[in-house]
């Protein structure tokens, strides 16, 4: 299956344009966004003032070096996030394209006449002509026609699609192709409110808010910053007991190697690029919300109709009655279907060429249809004196009320018995008057969804299929492709119930529809997957929309959550480890002189206090880009319990973020003292 392209993190084209809007996020309105980042850069500006005036006992060449470390820390942490952003912006560029120089064929009236206008011009309720070949102009759902469309654009597919009026395959985006037939089809949307355009600012970032977990980390961040500026703020009164006293400079270097500049650093690069990897699974999260709630979720809701099934019933079998042949039977429901334009009638017409032989492409001439009406439930055709009905087993009784009596209704009633157990829809075929058989409509479950939703079963998510069906029906479906709970005969309502009974029990839900009855449980749950391939109001409604309307893609989604909520606890437990390190590293080499007490304590044996200072701070500056990749690509996600989750995380970050201080810290000091640096 296609995926939008993926870019290398570290090429030319993101990189020179992300090292200018590292600077440009200098400007304090935006930094004091990243409260630990725009503490750093005050840090910076009072030592690149000190640097100027200050008479503190310390050479300008070590000064010097301090406050070109200390702004490239605050670089390194703008560039972490403009990166991130960067990729989003090179997909926006991409994405951009699709919508250039697009026009549209907008009908005056019922008729055909149009005039072109720009797409731009369009408004809702306006009627466009889409034909072969065209592009479609804006967002909007098909009011009239079908055809095949083109959606490799926005979804990276190459397989068309089928649109048509009516249902839930009526939606169209803007910047897809029709490749046959032609639609007409009504805005929905106005100039710069369509799916293409919400795509666009989302993937720029230009939407993206922090999340809750977001928030709360960065609380903890700053709350972390204050206790070590208190700290390093009780440290002068110590000193001056002791009978020395200590530089301003270095206090404030110290204060910038304790407080977590490294998580703080790639914090917002972090929650950037779990969008972005979601984007380039072709599922577009309309909130970083969304993409946590993913990683968290207990249950998933899934509608049936297009969602488990592939939308459309198809004929895969004619049972004929009271001793009429196979042949008779396939010719008959073939010309009943000649002039039924539904998904139905063409799987019926396409099964008995298919596998009966028959050949007829039209109706012979002087045919004349019978329409399918809500009231009679029943379609056919005259033809040749004889008059073909197809439809409703009891409606095709109705109309015949002579067949009560014969035993092929007896027969056909079994057999319409033994298609309902087995999850499928009967219809009834007679000719003048006398039955022939049943046809067997059958959903068609999706390819390989039952293994998934094994998976799903090994990560902890509980599936319950939705559907309309009776329960008869709702129970074969269900067992074939593997869910654990199925709720029949569900109305809008029924869903929501069952959403809001979940929540209630503290689970996490996350519901997937594609039609417009789905649209109140999509807004009702934790996480709301629409199928691009589903009405606009069920889009609207969710948080996500896969783009290849593939439900089994929430594993992927479950994935991603939980891989954004990993990279971000394991940053979190690195970067607290490596200031309890820091802090073990360096205080005792910067007081031992004060207090010769803490020399017990100097295991590291750094040359000088302002060695130990200079090289925690080179340290500190340079685990920031050396992480980057790590938050841009993301932990790799397995599904296995939290207990081993945890283990390994405190194993791998928290021993990693304890060990990597003393080793990298004594490796520049050797360097910065063996060159005299400090």
């Amino acid at each position: 299956m296609a995926r939008t392209a993926s870019k290398s993190l570290f090429t030319a084209d993101l990189i020179v344009p992300a090292i200018g809007d590292a600077f440009r996020k200098l400007n304090p309105q935006q930094l004091i966004r990243n409260p630990v980042m725009f503490t750093t850069a005050a840090v910076a500006v009072l030592l690149t003032v000190l640097l100027a005036v200050g008479q503190d006992g310390l050479t300008v060449g070590f000064k010097l070096q301090l406050v070109i470390w200390l702004w490239l820390t605050v670089l390194f942490g703008t560039f972490a996030e403009a990166i991130a952003e960067g990729r989003g912006k090179a997909q926006a560029v991409s994405l951009r394209a699709t919508k250039a120089d697009l026009t549209a064929k907008r009908l005056k009236g019922e008729g055909r006449e149009s005039e072109n206008v720009p797409a731009s011009a369009l408004r809702m309720g306006d009627i466009v002509l889409v034909e072969t070949g065209d592009l479609i102009p804006a967002d909007g759902e098909v009011v009239s026609g079908v055809a095949s469309v083109n959606e490799a654009a926005i979804t990276g597919e190459s397989a068309p699609v089928i649109r048509e009026a009516g249902g839930d395959r009526s939606a169209v985006t803007a910047g897809t192709r029709v490749i046959s037939d032609e639609i007409r089809v009504c805005v929905t949307v106005n100039p710069g409110q369509g799916f293409l355009d919400r795509m666009i600012a989302l993937v720029e970032g230009a939407e993206r808010q922090k999340t809750p977990n977001e928030i709360a980390l960065t609380i903890l961040l700053v709350g972390l910053s204050i206790i070590f500026l208190i700290a390093v703020g009780t440290i002068p009164g110590f000193a001056s007991y002791a009978g020395g006293s200590i530089p301003v400079a270095i206090l404030a270097a110290l204060l910038i190697t304790l407080i977590p500049t490294t998580i703080a650093a790639l914090l917002s690069a972090i929650g950037i690029a779990g969008m972005d990897r979601l984007v380039r699974f072709n599922v577009l999260a309309k909130s970083g919300r969304a993409v946590e709630a993913a990683g968290d979720i207990d249950v998933l809701l899934l509608d049936k109709t297009g969602t488990i099934t592939v939308g459309d019933r198809q004929a895969t079998e004619f049972r004929p009655v009271g001793g009429a042949s196979l042949a008779a039977l396939a010719e008959a429901a073939l010309l009943a279907s000649l002039a039924d334009e539904t998904p139905e009638g063409r799987s019926i017409a396409l099964l008995a060429r298919d596998k009966f032989g028959q050949s007829a492409q039209a109706l012979p001439d002087g045919a004349e249809v019978i329409p399918f009406t809500a009231q009679t439930r029943i379609s056919g055709v005259k033809v040749g004196g004889s008059v073909i009905q197809k439809g409703a087993v009891d409606s095709i009784l109705r109309a015949n009320p002579g067949l009560d009596k014969e035993p092929a209704t007896q027969e056909l009633r079994r057999i319409t018995d033994e298609i309902a157990r087995a999850g499928g829809t009967p219809l009834a075929v007679a000719k003048d008057g006398k039955l022939l058989g049943a046809i067997f409509l059958k959903d068609i479950v999706k390819a390989g969804i039952r293994e998934r939703f094994g998976e799903l079963r090994v990560m902890g998510i509980r599936t319950v299929m939705i559907t309309g069906d009776n329960p008869l029906t709702a129970a074969s479906i269900a067992a074939e492709a593997g869910v654990d709970d199925f709720l029949a005969q569900a109305t809008p309502e029924d869903k929501l119930a069952l959403i809001r009974k979940e929540q209630e029990g503290g689970r996490l839900v996350a519901m997937c529809g594609d039609g417009t009855n789905d649209a109140p449980a999509l807004a009702q749950a934790d996480v709301g997957v629409a199928m691009n391939t589903g009405t606009q109001a069920a889009r609207e409604a969710g948080n996500m929309v896969d783009l290849d309307s593939d439900p089994t893609k929430l594993i992927e989604i479950v994935g991603l959550g939980k891989q954004l909520l990993m990279t971000r606890g394991a940053l979190t437990t690195f970067s607290v480890a490596n200031d309890v390190a820091k802090y073990f590293a360096i205080i005792p080499a910067m007081f031992v002189v004060l207090y010769p007490g803490l020399g017990i304590l100097n295991v590291m044996k750094l040359a000088t206090p302002q060695s130990a200072i200079l090289s925690a701070i080179i340290f500190n500056a340079l685990i920031i880009p050396l992480l980057v990749p790590l938050a841009l690509k993301g932990v790799t996600y397995r599904p296995i319990g939290a207990g081993p989750l945890l283990a390994r995380n405190l194993a791998i970050y928290g021993l990693g973020g304890l060990l990597s201080p003393f080793v990298g810290i004594k490796l520049i000091d050797l360097a910065v003292s063996g060159l005299g640096l400090a």
